[in-house]
């Protein structure tokens, strides 16, 4: 019975993940739900999360394997600058957007951990993500890839600190920051897992020393690997969901979703 409810657990991480609907807060709602002993098993969720990274990263090999070739060639190969310039700007922008979320989450980590099993705060801040995802409704901005700035890259950062909290979607909010801003959908939407690949790496690093240090983690191999397998399967059709929802100007859609998902559980755990 375990086994199906960590391949249920590792299939709600999938779908969540590249959905503006916080895939953190989905696994806290679905822990309670379930009232099983996995709910403090952050081992679980970042065995899953690497799931989601590794189908997101397969999505954007292209994209991600061009970036690493500017950025590396705009330094070591002087000769050729100008020809991986803008990759290597668009580069320094995912690093300065990332850089406030990484802060906020070494200096705030044990605080937000604590609140993981507050479901009056998790129904608040799907409350919050439904009100920003219906904010920028009909937002559609004129700048591609390579004209957001750094100012832009700042906001954006500073507002993916927020949704370290459970229930606010970090895609969601990054989402919102980018159209903000007044970039185009496709490129909001490419911007924003840029920016998940070194949130995520970062979270994984600081983990994965717990993880191998399990003592128990020989008995949970086969639940972990199904559920990574399943997270890693549904994250992939998950975000080309996504990709066509918001080219269509549809995040309406998951901001009634979050609205009834927060009544739910105001209701349902108080």
């Amino acid at each position: 019975m375990d086994i199906i409810k960590y391949i249920i657990l590792g299939i709600i991480q999938g779908l969540t993940e590249p959905l503006p609907i916080s895939s953190s807060g989905h696994l806290v709602l679905f822990k309670n739900l379930f009232n099983t002993n996995m709910l403090n098993d952050v081992n679980f969720e970042i065995v899953v999360n690497f799931g989601s990274f590794l189908a997101i990263l397969f999505i954007f090999r292209k994209d991600v394997w061009r970036l690493i070739q500017g950025f590396f060639g705009y330094i070591f190969d002087k000769k050729n600058r100008k020809k991986f310039a803008q990759d290597f700007k668009y580069c320094l922008l995912i690093i300065i957007g990332s850089i406030p979320v990484g802060i906020a989450g070494l200096l705030f980590k044990d605080k937000v951990d604590s609140w993981s099993g507050n479901m009056t705060l998790l129904g608040c801040a799907f409350l919050i993500t439904s009100l920003m995802l219906f904010l920028v409704r009909k937002a559609n901005g004129k700048k591609k890839d390579y004209d957001i700035t750094v100012k832009d890259a700042i906001i954006i950062g500073l507002l993916q600190m927020i949704a370290l909290t459970p229930g606010i979607s970090r895609s969601g909010t990054v989402l919102v920051g980018c159209l903000l801003c007044g970039i185009s959908r496709e490129s909001s939407l490419k911007y924003t897992f840029m920016l998940y690949f070194p949130v995520s790496v970062a979270s994984m690093g600081l983990g994965v020393v717990d993880l191998f240090q399990d003592g128990n983690l020989s008995n949970l191999l086969l639940p972990y690997t199904l559920g990574m397998i399943a997270a890693c399967v549904v994250t992939y059709f998950s975000y080309r969901w996504l990709s066509s929802l918001v080219k269509r100007g549809k995040l309406w859609k998951f901001s009634i979703y979050c609205f009834f998902l927060a009544i739910f559980v105001l209701i349902y755990f108080r």
